[in-house]
């Protein structure tokens, strides 16, 4: 059964329309405070609509004024970003909280829950308390949790976020292959490019509550439409008006590009593609700029030029009066150019 949602929630100003396949993980991508996890508590039964809907299949959820099933009845699994494990049970005993409260015998709850433990890795660790547990085995009983009730909706708010960066990349690894062999939709919220594109069908981007771009990651990552999905997945994104391969940005300066366009037009490029320097290149695409921020990334240092970055490495930064206006320029060929709406 997929899901059909349309949320919407004074609180926190959210409208979301969301459609989940079966066997679908869409990712909801948003900057801090954009509604995600509001969006997952809607689901939840945790917070009532404003208006709009939510089912699933033929089974509504809540329309109001009239419809709404209370969260015990929906069959929703959901991991919170801390877990929210109960550290005076066992692990075997946490797994099992979920079909104890939905009326399942001790001995049979037991007996799916151990089930589900050595589904995930954790059959040794079933006598031991949360608080003996790392972040990736924590993550790990919370998703067999949240399992072991066979839901048909999963959610999953930042399920990533609390563990460190080695600990991630294992984990979520993992949740990938788990996530691949869930047959019910899911839901997850997070505001990491890495974990989007590693685990999402298809992303939802939201900004300030509303979508400002859906689609599955590749394109996404390709042809972002506002400056923020630009500056997750690392491009640098300019809009203007294209004529043929010339393109007039909003700011009256003019870029020459290799795709031929007309109309409304976001140009985007790597900061790598940038290149600086004190006296003007030849060709057209070239523009004054001046350095606002500096910082090291990795084995290359990211320069900031208001809402521009470019990429460079130690050497050619050497050779740069970073306290002096200079040049930018861009090669025709390093310029993804399309649509913008």
């Amino acid at each position: 059964m997929n899901l059909d949602a349309l949320l919407r929630v004074d609180r926190a100003g959210l409208d979301l329309p969301l459609i989940v396949e079966p066997g679908e993980v869409v990712v909801v991508l948003g900057p801090n405070g954009a509604g995600k996890t509001t969006a997952l508590r809607a689901l939840a039964g945790l917070l009532p609509l404003r208006d709009g809907h939510i089912r699933l299949g033929q089974h509504v959820w809540d329309a109001p004024p009239r419809e709404f099933v209370p969260p015990q009845q929906r069959p929703v699994g959901m991991v919170f970003q801390d877990y929210l494990l109960f550290q005076h049970m066992s692990v075997l005993e946490n797994v099992a909280f979920g079909l104890r409260a939905r009326g399942t015998p001790r001995h049979e709850a037991r007996s799916r829950a151990s089930t589900w433990l050595d589904t995930v890795g954790l059959a040794d660790r079933a006598g031991d308390r949360p608080s003996a547990l790392s972040g990736g085995q924590a993550q790990r009983v919370a998703l067999a949790r949240a399992l072991a009730t066979g839901p048909e909706l999963l959610l999953l708010d930042e399920p990533l976020a609390a563990l460190d960066a080695g600990t991630r990349l294992r984990v979520r690894a993992e949740l990938a292959r788990h996530l691949k062999n869930f047959p019910g939709s899911t839901v997850l919220v997070t505001h990491d490019p890495v974990d989007a594109m590693a685990l999402g069908d298809r992303l939802v981007v939201i900004e300030d509550g509303r979508v400002t771009q859906t689609g599955v990651p590749r394109e996404v990552a390709q042809h972002p439409k506002t400056d923020y999905i630009a500056h997750l997945v690392g491009l640098n994104l300019l809009r203007g008006n294209a004529k043929g391969t010339e393109v007039t940005l909003d700011d009256g300066d003019a870029l020459t590009t290799t795709t031929a366009a007309s109309g409304a037009v976001n140009v985007a490029f790597a900061p790598t593609a940038l290149r600086l320097g004190h006296t003007r290149p030849q060709g057209a695409n070239a523009w004054q700029v001046t350095v606002t921020a500096v910082e090291q990334h990795a084995h290359t240092t990211r320069v900031h030029l208001g809402s521009l970055s470019a990429d460079l490495a130690p050497a050619a930064l050497a050779d740069l009066d970073l306290n002096e206006p200079l040049w930018a320029s861009v090669a025709p060929e390093d310029l993804r150019v399309y649509e913008s709406r």
